[in-house]
């Protein structure tokens, strides 16, 4: 039951831990693939703090902002709204520091034979950066997606088995079997450090040196480049691709990138070697 005194104020601690805790449970249900119901979730948590049914759907929206900013998946049919009530940043801050787990998500099955014709999306286009509230910054900070994504080796090794699985069937399906045999995993055959994770081929015979960059997260998530990467980039520009995989917790979708980098994405210097 609505708490009429509630309505237009701000939401209190509880309030926002409860419904960052119900919202996780959902999306915990929905990665994994077991039925839940949306608006019994809401009547419950209405019922349970006395917001409306507006400001319970609202604040969610919040919830989905704040994730898509963290790199990591959203409920479906909630979609993103960023103008927050800076609270939120501390009740998902408090969420996710006592449950990591969500954060190093990975998903079972991302075999080729899931793979639908629509896997290839157009890249997202390079747009003005806004500026974000310091607390959203902090929060960024603290679960940084970029160092997560690329120190979360499972999710690296999954996002190029998928790939490679991928490559494979389109050439098979463009007729080149012979092509499609010769496809290589060259990361998981001869290790890191060749400047790309995937050798294939385009249907003329024509090598691509495929680097895969893999997230949970939306499109414009960012993500690491290596020194050797982008020098490969520069020494093989015609071959040398990006396959920026992202949604791959839910509906896994690939857009490209080619040399010259910087014509697709801000290229920002973030780490520097240390010598004696």
């Amino acid at each position: 039951m609505t708490d009429e005194e509630k309505i237009g104020t701000n939401w209190q601690d509880d309030e926002l831990d409860a419904i960052v805790a119900d919202y996780f449970a959902m999306l915990s249900s929905d990665l994994s693939g077991h039925p839940y119901v949306k608006s019994r979730h809401s009547a419950a948590l209405m019922a349970q703090i006395g917001r409306t049914h507006r400001s319970v759907e609202f604040k969610h929206q919040n919830i989905s902002a704040v994730l898509d900013e963290l790199g990591m998946p959203w409920i479906p049919g909630y979609m993103p709204k960023r103008n927050y009530q800076n609270a939120i940043f501390g009740a998902i801050d408090r969420y996710l520091s006592r449950h990591r787990e969500i954060l190093e998500f990975v998903p079972k099955d991302r075999s080729a034979s899931a793979v639908q014709t629509t896997v290839f999306v157009e890249p997202p286009t390079l747009r003005a950066s806004e500026p974000a509230p310091a607390a959203l910054r902090r929060l960024v900070r603290k679960f940084d997606p970029v160092e997560r994504d690329h120190l979360n080796r499972s999710l690296g090794k999954a996002g190029e088995a998928f790939v490679f699985d991928v490559e494979r069937r389109k050439l098979a399906d463009e007729k080149r079997e012979d092509l499609a045999r010769k496809v290589r995993w060259v990361a998981a055959e001869d290790g890191d450090g060749a400047g790309y994770d995937v050798l294939s081929f385009n249907s003329g015979g024509t090598e691509k040196l495929i680097e895969v960059k893999t997230t949970n997260g939306s499109a414009r998530t960012p993500f690491f480049l290596t020194r050797n990467e982008r020098e490969l980039a520069a020494e093989r520009p015609a071959n040398w691709h990006i396959y920026r995989v992202h949604l791959f917790a839910k509906d896994a979708r690939i857009f490209t990138i080619e040399p010259p980098l910087e014509n697709a994405v801000r290229l920002m210097p973030e780490t520097w070697r240390c010598s004696f």
